[in-house]
């Protein structure tokens, strides 16, 4: 699932998830001593800011050949400002194909000055960002005014068939590393980050796809961890086709939420007065766009790939809000361009291309197109609102140029108290995944919020939640696990906005906003699953 490059989700495949023998997998990256880091300045306005200190990790790119290539990781740090440290906390933002360099920032967002105690380490998973290699396969792939999702006829299918292909020839390019940047990899990267910061534990905050590194992380290496926080978990019994097919379902759920807010607020939008008028309207105007693209570059697939963030968070909800009134009625194409280019910078897919190639080769993928025609199409009429974007957005996958491995199977049971987060309609990584992830930890509990729709949600100043996550980074109190397959405790979800010009009386927003754009530009640089 995505906004069509930029924002990168989670994606699923129905096989069974056969097991790497953790002792084996973990033994090749204990055969490798990295150097230490060499820390010197950042060059990221943000980081520079914050007072991190930047470098490179280097590490084999096959660990079944220690002594051979090797692979640059961009690392940045914020060391603690309290008196005592309790190590370090490494972050990843999801994806696969995240930025997670400037997330050393993010513990200026934990409460009771909980974060202040550990170092925060951020970095770009090999192939991402400042990391080198970076992948890149054809920068101009998500460009305006793209065919028709929908299949509805086979020149349809076959263009958006040889469109995927074409993709998967082009990240050819990149040689070797296409064959070496597994999660599997990148799990042991993180151990060798532990190495060269001169750690036993480390500390662990993953979003979205970073839950699943953790996953694999804490499986491979149970004794290294310390604490770990996972927000909006994925499912591991999902890795990685079938979830396309449950995201779709949720996505289409959410929409319609976010067409009820509209609804909500017609007195500010006048996009219609019930959710099913929002939406009669919204795909209305989707047809017209593919007929007649806003601007000769925004078609009907861009107009899904803006308004695909609404499914993910209500952050965002207005500015969305107000692109769908100004087009309406104003005829006003360019801010729907500066929607789809902030999701989808021109010229830029280094996100796409990571994504890809971490999922492509993490599992075998289905290889019968008829297969991927009967299942999306089965749920693109359950869900039409994004089945069919998704579904060619992971079509590479069937001619990617490297060989697909196996994935891990998960298992915490030797894993120390761990803290999960998620909203309960979470369309990216949907709770079922939460509660999977909880019975495989039994040390574990959770944290889930009933009704919200919002994707890796911690740290956005709902207090019950965030607090709760402080007092476990400081003290390593879990709340009460309960009996049962259900969460341990129940908070409230991140509001949905007001927006301004809603009727008197209308209640704001309880999250500080002081508190959300320390998150916001902590993630500025990440990719969402």
């Amino acid at each position: 699932m995505k906004k069509f490059v930029a924002a990168l989700a989670v994606a699923g495949i129905g096989v069974g998830t056969m097991a790497l023998a953790p002792s084996a997998t973990a033994a090749s990256a204990s055969d490798f001593d990295p150097k230490p880091i060499s820390w010197g300045a950042c060059t990221r306005p943000s980081l520079v800011k914050a007072g991190a200190e930047c470098g490179f990790l280097e590490v084999p790119l096959d660990y079944a050949k220690p002594g051979g290539e090797k692979v640059s990781i961009a690392v940045s740090r914020v060391k603690h400002k309290s008196a005592q440290s309790q190590g370090v906390m490494i972050v990843n933002p999801g994806g696969p194909g995240g930025s997670g360099l400037g997330l050393s920032t993010l513990g200026r967002a934990v409460p009771k000055k909980a974060g202040e105690e550990y170092d925060w380490i951020g970095f770009d998973p090999r192939g991402v960002g400042e990391s080198k290699p970076s992948l890149t396969c054809d920068g101009n792939y998500a460009s305006y005014n793209r065919p028709q999702y929908v299949p509805t006829t086979r020149a349809i299918e076959a263009v958006w068939r040889e469109k995927a292909k074409g993709y998967a020839k082009a990240c050819a390019k990149n040689g070797a590393i296409l064959d070496h940047i597994k999660t599997i990899d990148v799990a042991k990267d993180v151990d060798n980050l532990r190495k060269a910061l001169g750690e036993k534990q480390i500390n662990y905050y993953g979003f979205s796809y970073g839950t699943y590194l953790g996953q694999v992380y804490s499986t491979l290496f149970p004794q290294n961890v310390r604490r770990m926080v996972f927000d909006g978990t994925v499912d591991p019994r999902d890795v990685w086709y079938k979830a396309n097919l449950n995201q779709d379902i949720a996505f289409d759920k959410n929409i319609k939420t976010y067409f009820g807010w509209l609804a909500k607020y017609d007195d500010v939008y006048h996009l219609g007065k019930t959710a099913s008028a929002v939406e009669k309207l919204w795909y209305g105007e989707q047809k017209k766009l593919y007929d007649k693209p806003a601007g000769g570059v925004i078609g009907g697939s861009e107009w899904t790939d803006i308004f695909l963030q609404a499914g993910y968070y209500v952050f965002g909800w207005e500015d969305m809000a107000n692109a769908f009134s100004g087009w309406v009625h104003k005829g006003d194409w360019q801010t729907l361009k500066g929607l789809y280019d902030d999701s989808n910078p021109p010229g830029q897919d280094n996100g796409y291309a990571v994504y890809a190639a971490v999922q492509c080769t993490d599992v075998a993928w289905p290889q019968s197109w008829n297969r991927w025609k009967f299942d999306n199409w089965v749920t693109h009429f359950r869900a039409p609102f994004e089945t069919w974007g998704n579904a060619w957005f992971n079509a590479p996958c069937i001619d990617w140029p490297a060989k697909p491995g196996k994935p891990v199977e998960i298992d915490g049971r030797k894993v120390p108290g761990i803290l999960l987060v998620n909203e309960e309609n979470d369309a990216a990584t949907p709770y079922p995944g939460s509660l999977e992830v909880r019975k495989r930890y039994p040390n574990s509990s959770l944290i889930s919020a009933p009704g919200g729709t919002t994707h890796s949600g911690s740290l956005s100043g709902v207090s019950c939640v965030d607090d709760k996550i402080a007092d476990y980074l400081l003290t390593g109190k879990l709340p009460v696990r309960k009996p049962g397959n259900g969460s341990d405790v129940q908070c409230t979800p991140v509001p949905p906005p007001v927006p301004a010009g809603a009727a008197a009386g209308t209640k704001k927003s309880d999250v500080p906003s002081s508190v959300a754009e320390v998150k916001k530009e902590a993630l500025a640089q990440a990719l969402p699953f």
